[in-house]
This record gives structure tokens, C-alpha cells and sequence, in this order.
């Protein structure tokens, strides 16, 4: 899935302007997740997506269970995590929880008016919910724009120690790999929205179009996390973070980790893991709804599944 890049030419989105471009995108109601009736599943079925709802009165077994949290990236939906799910009920015994992000899975509008913060209150809730069920071993899963999103929440102690046992990081957005998303500010607000090449399939799980208001959230959000990265912090104590970045996305620069890398800790200061992953795919846990899929794509996807469920249940 990529974005039209519609700000490779500024002469291109003058002339948009002065055509008299406009600022609301035609939805197709039927066919995108940005319409009035495609909504993320958990929202119709909470207790198939949360542990947290699922399990009412959890046993002392399923409290000592591995419970791994999974949070989508920006403008994605639940869908994104589905094939480790499937993936994980085969070859594993672990609890999930799919998070849909704050003013994601439903309309345009929802998305629009939501703000990075408002994307965070749903991991916040269903971690403090899992703590308060007396889960012990809890671990995230965290794809692209998931990952400042928890970043942020570490920073600020949102996050207990010895509470979370792993962090999975999939290729997070610290610098996004189009550096013209810096002139958002500028264009945004003349062009309203921008447009995104999914495929069929994906306009049922990502927004199509990405109102110019949400990419600067995007913006304010990594913003933030880069500049505490620089300056420097450490893991909660007893919680363990591994990298898995693709060498080269069209979203994600690989500069993201190193920042990440470099700025952030284990509580004993030792380094956290990072491991560079032989793929041009942004998010190569995710898979279906793409256009020519290899098998090489598959096989690391299998593989960095293997190694997430064998560090969960080590």
C-alpha cells in the first residue's frame, strides 16, 4: 500500500488549487473503509478482539498466560494483525488483544476530527484493563505509527515496571522515508486530503483518503517522540524491546531505529535489539490485501512470527 505521493511537484498541486480542487474526497460508502458502512470488526464484537472482554474472571493459568497486546499503524485498522493471530492459534498458546486505534475503523470524519492522543486512549485502556484483571505477563506488538504511540506512554510512565515483559517494535515511524510530509503545513490545509493507491482489498481496512489534519497529528506525534529520543530514556524495569525493521520502506526510514536505538535503554543500559530485515515492505507482518506477494515475503514474515512467539514463550 502506498501514498500518492502528491507533493513530489508543488506545480502539480498549484495547479489542483487553482482548478479548484476539493477539500471533502468523494467516499464510495460500499467499497471504502472511509464511508458510513464499512466498520473495523471489534467495534461490532469487542469480546473477539480484547482479552480484556473476552475474559471476564480470568484463572490463575490464563492470568500467568503470555498476553501480547497488538496495535495497528496510522490509517490501518485491526485487519493489520490478523494473520499473527491465525498464525499464533496455531503454533502457540498466548492470549491477543487486537487495539483499534482512537478514531480509526470508522468513517472519514471519525478519523478527521481524531487526534494522536485520541489514538493512544485505546492501548492505555486495555493495558490498564489486562493490570487490573491481574494479568502478569503482558507484551506488545506494535506496528509503524503504534510504536511512538507506546514510545510516548513509556516516556511519560505510562507503563509500570514489571509489567510488560516484551515489546515488539515493526517497523516504527520516528522519520518518515518521504520528507516532503514536512510541507503537510503548508499544502494541507489548501488541499484538504490526500489520496492513497490501495489495493481493493485494502480500502476495506485503511482509509483511502487521509484528511490533512490527521497527517499533521502524525507529524506533531513523531515529532515529540524523536525529540525525547534524543535527549534519552530507559525501558520500564523486567520489559525487553526488539526492533524488526525492513532495510528500506516507502514509509518508514531505517533511520527510525537508529534513533530509537540510540535513545532508548533497557532499564540496566545495556542496548535494546534491532534486527534489519531484507525487505522493501513497510509492515511485513502483514501480507494479505497486497499486490504480488513473493515467497520471500512470506518466509521472513514466518520467520519474525517464529521469533515474536519463541521470545513470548521463552
Amino acid at each position: 500500500m502506498k501514498t500518492k505521493n502528491i507533493l513530489l511537484k508543488l506545480s502539480v498541486i498549484f495547479l489542483l488549487i487553482l482548478s479548484g480542487c476539493s477539500s471533502e474526497p468523494e467516499i464510495d460508502n460500499a467499497t471504502m473503509l472511509d464511508g458510513d458502512q464499512i466498520f473495523d470488526a471489534s467495534l461490532y464484537n469487542p469480546t473477539t478482539y480484547l482479552v480484556s472482554h473476552a475474559i471476564t474472571n480470568p484463572t490463575t493459568v490464563q492470568k500467568n498466560t503470555p498476553v501480547i497486546i497488538t496495535v495497528h499503524g496510522y490509517s490501518a485498522s485491526t485487519f493489520e494483525w490478523d494473520e499473527f493471530r491465525t498464525y499464533s492459534d496455531a503454533n502457540a498458546n498466548i492470549l491477543m488483544s487486537q487495539v483499534l486505534l482512537g478514531g480509526h475503523g470508522r468513517s472519514y470524519e471519525d478519523f478527521k476530527n481524531a487526534t494522536w492522543k485520541n489514538w493512544q486512549e485505546p492501548i492505555t485502556a486495555e493495558y490498564n484493563a489486562l493490570l487490573e484483571k491481574g494479568y502478569t505477563n503482558i507484551n506488545f506488538a506494535l506496528s509503524s505509527t503504534a510504536c511512538p504511540l507506546v514510545l510516548d506512554l513509556i516516556k511519560n510512565g505510562k507503563i509500570a515496571d514489571n509489567s510488560i515483559k516484551n515489546i515488539f517494535l515493526i517497523d516504527p515511524i520516528i522519520i518518515p522515508s518521504d520528507k516532503l510530509l514536512t510541507l503537510i503545513g503548508t499544502v494541507g490545509p489548501m488541499l484538504g486530503y490526500f489520496e492513497s493507491t490501495n489495493t481493493t482489498t485494502e480500502d476495506k481496512y485503511w482509509y483511502h483518503f487521509k484528511p490533512q489534519e490527521t497527517l499533521n497529528e502524525l507529524l506533531d506525534l513523531i515529532d515529540i517522540v524523536r525529540k525525547d529520543l534524543q535527549k534519552g530514556y530507559q525501558l520500564p524495569t523486567g520489559t525487553q524491546m526488539k526492533i524488526y525493521k525492513s532495510i528500506k520502506d516507502d514509509t518508514a526510514d531505517a533511520v527510525s531505529a537508529v534513533l530509537i536505538y540510540k535513545g532508548l535503554k533497557n532499564s540496566d543500559k545495556t542496548a535494546i535489539d534491532v534486527e534489519m530485515i531484507d525487505s522493501e515492505l513497510h509492515v511485513v507482518t502483514r501480507l494479505e490485501g497486497r499486490d504480488n506477494v513473493t515467497q520471500k515475503d512470506r518466509d521472513i514474515q514466518k520467520q519474525v512470527f517464529d521469533n515474536m512467539l519463541m521470545l513470548l514463550t521463552q
